[in-house]
């Protein structure tokens, strides 16, 4: 990090609560008490634009059920709709079962916060996160009865809006990637050179289970794709795909992410299989790639041997400083963060429930 002195901000959600940890330095960690505590926090969020901070937390409350709450005090006091900011009409015949993620838009459009749920569905905020509208083209597409579950359930887990265009792609388990060209108002699979070896047709329009999607910060035709057994990648906005798995020790895992800079490096932590979801070997690694993913580089610096849980897809994240700061958390509840772009890592907490989401960000002080 550089001389001037800054606060990064980690989010951890797990299944039974909110953990937030502060730094100045990325490598002493303090932890805040559990919020929360017997929620599962599937999703979090950090928004800085504009040179404030709101921390949104994707709630699942077992007896009261899901809904997202906002903090703009870093997690001292928090707020809620009363009748919650993401509600289906009745018409639609459905009910929010789960927020698995939880977007700020681009600088340029402030105030848009987007959020991908289950049933699968997507949802936009023009309020800065306060209310969310249902995105209709998507809820409504003709494919949507054809999309099924994820092991966890059936989840847009990923919507990604580029920064340049009205571009945005949503990734969902079970249905594969979708793109819109028009700001969410129609939606097309793009899922050309994704294997889905699994189904009868192992090259189908859309069915495929994409486990996660990251953009490529400079060129944001360029996505990253983890796919159930495969690792891809396009750079025509997914009109094809193309695997970028050789140099790995396996294809299968939940992780995808991409530097918040710099064209071409992103970072991986494969499991085994989709029968045995552990490190290959119980060798813990992140794998990191600069060139596209033509070559892969493993880091384990910092990290335990005989590892046996895995991470699951938004467990991880990076975050936006100029040497990027990259942290994940396991389901055995260790949450890990490298200072220096992930070539080694820090313990910051250990022992927490099974970690779910990961958020972190250069804040205000």
């Amino acid at each position: 990090m550089s001389a001037a002195r800054k606060t990064v901000l980690l989010a951890i959600g797990t299944k039974k609560g909110l953990w937030l940890a502060t730094s100045t330095d990325r490598e002493t960690w303090t932890l805040s008490e559990p919020l929360f505590l017997m929620e599962e926090i599937p999703s979090v969020g950090i928004d800085t634009r504009g040179g404030t901070t709101r921390l949104f937390a994707g709630r699942m409350s077992w007896h009261f059920g899901p809904c997202i709450a906002h903090s703009d005090d870093l997690g001292t006091t928090w707020t809620e709709p009363q009748e919650g900011s993401i509600r289906f009409a009745p018409e639609d015949g459905a009910a929010l079962e789960r927020v698995w993620q939880i977007q700020p838009d681009a600088e340029n459009r402030p105030g848009v916060v987007w959020a991908g749920c289950q049933p699968i569905s997507v949802w936009k905020s023009t309020d800065h996160g306060e209310t969310f509208e249902l995105n209709r083209g998507l809820w409504d597409h003709p494919h949507r009865s054809e999309w099924g579950a994820g092991f966890g359930g059936a989840a847009a887990h990923t919507v990604l809006p580029s920064p340049t265009d009205e571009t945005l792609h949503v990734a969902m388990s079970t249905g594969g990637v979708y793109r819109s060209d028009d700001g969410g108002a129609s939606w097309q699979p793009r899922n050309k050179g994704i294997s889905a070896y699994f189904m009868p047709d192992p090259d189908p329009e859309f069915g495929q289970c994409v486990h996660k999607l990251a953009r490529d910060a400079v060129d944001p035709d360029r996505l990253f794709a983890q796919n159930h057994h495969g690792v891809y990648a396009t750079t025509d906005r997914g009109d094809s795909w193309q695997s970028i798995a050789d140099g790995l020790p396996a294809d299968f895992g939940f992780v995808m992410l991409s530097h918040p800079h710099r064209s071409g490096t992103a970072w991986v932590i494969p499991l085994k299989a989709d029968g045995e979801r552990i490190p290959p070997g119980g060798h813990l690694a992140v794998h990191r790639t600069d060139d596209g993913g033509a070559t892969w580089q493993a880091s384990d610096a910092g990290l335990p041997r005989g590892e046996y849980n895995a991470v699951l897809r938004d467990a991880a994240c990076v975050d936006d400083d100029a040497v990027a700061g990259v942290y994940f958390g396991t389901r055995g509840g260790s949450v890990y963060a490298s200072a220096d772009e992930g070539r080694t890592f820090r313990e910051v907490a250990s022992h927490l429930p099974d970690v779910l989401s990961v958020r972190a960000a250069v804040v205000p002080a």
